[in-house]
């Protein structure tokens, strides 16, 4: 079986942010829709190792921000590529804030979309949240990011190494070494060993 069939699928990207008392908080995800229209409602599916998925958990409300083809290396990198449990995402960052008083991004996105939660659903490594739409609004007129737009034109191409090591391809982690343990997981975007190829 060739898993990176499912990367053929059609994904879109996002920033899903949540605030729980102080703390603002998001990350990258690439599973929202849209299920029903009456009631609005969408899924959203969230990596339990992501401090937002915690938050939401908690709170049960959270933001979406779509991401267009306009949107930077560096934007996937801060939301993305650390964690809010080290690190306070909200600093240093344009945001505005919506009526349920958690953050969305609007610059680099062209919609944002609030939603409280239904029902936490157990998927294994992620929580599918199914949630009702509170708010919504258009922000820009510029397409939306797809993961295949993303891989091909946003996020670097692996430059050449001459240490021996692995990299992530599906987001440019490298892991430095002559042999990648079957059982490694990506600290950046924790896919397995399977998606990693040598330098």
């Amino acid at each position: 079986m060739n898993n990176k069939a499912m990367y053929n699928l059609t994904y879109g990207l996002f920033i899903c942010t949540a605030r729980d008392g102080d703390k603002d908080n998001g990350c990258i995800v690439n599973t929202v829709s849209q299920v029903t229209t009456s009631p609005n409602r969408i899924v959203v599916a969230v990596n339990k190792d992501n401090y937002t998925h915690d938050m939401i958990m908690k709170t049960k409300e959270f933001n979406i921000s779509i991401l267009t083809e306009k949107a930077s290396f560096d934007t996937f990198k801060h939301w993305g590529f650390q964690s809010g449990k080290n690190v306070d995402k909200a600093i240093g960052i344009e945001y505005c804030r919506s009526d349920n008083g958690i953050i969305y991004i609007a610059n680099q996105t062209n919609a944002y979309i609030s939603a409280k939660v239904l029902y936490p659903i157990e998927l294994g490594t992620h929580t599918l949240f199914i949630a009702d739409v509170t708010d919504c609004e258009v922000l820009s007129e510029d397409p939306s990011v797809t993961y295949s737009y993303y891989h091909s034109h946003i996020k670097p191409k692996p430059q050449p190494a001459k240490k021996k090591g692995w990299v992530c391809t599906i987001c440019g982690y490298i892991y430095e070494g002559e042999v990648l343990p079957d059982d490694f997981i990506c600290p950046w975007c924790k896919h397995p060993a399977s998606d990693f190829k040598p330098l």
